[in-house]
């Protein structure tokens, strides 16, 4: 059972301490896309294999965004493995960044995270890049018919 005092304990990821908006946007990119930490990982010793097996899924399914831009994956095939990199990315997260952010977006403000927020977060952002970059490929012929 998770204490729910942990879920309103504030956190600050370090690159939130960035002067440079540049800077700082940049964090804001590589956080939302990149699910790995290497301080989050060892904080929480996350073994060797889990960060080998994490870093092979995610070879993966860049192979399969490349299948489906050459047209060899049909819509069923990348909604599939895109699920099942989500489900990855909340178990990955939890691990390495256990925050989410706290009130509105322009705010640097973040909290621990528990595990259903981590499915929100991860599911609704995965949901928007997953919908543009489908709806990108196909709109370019790169899908086929479903």
């Amino acid at each position: 059972m998770v204490d729910p005092r942990m879920m309103t304990e504030p956190v600050t990821p370090d690159w939130t301490r960035q002067p440079s908006p540049a800077r700082w946007l940049a964090g804001e990119l590589r956080d939302h896309l990149w699910p790995w930490s290497r301080q989050g990982m060892q904080r929480r010793g996350a073994s060797r294999l889990v960060q080998l097996f994490g870093f092979a899924f995610a070879v993966i399914v860049s192979a399969c965004w490349v299948l489906a831009v050459r047209g060899e994956l049909g819509p069923h095939g990348v909604i599939a493995w895109w699920t099942g990199w989500s489900a990855f990315e909340v178990a990955l997260r939890l691990q390495a960044k256990p925050y989410v952010k706290e009130g509105p977006w322009w705010e640097r403000r973040y909290r621990r995270a528990s595990p259903m927020d981590m499915v929100c977060y991860v599911g609704f952002k995965n949901l928007l890049l997953g919908a543009a970059l489908f709806f990108a490929l196909k709109s370019q012929g790169f899908l086929g018919a479903a």
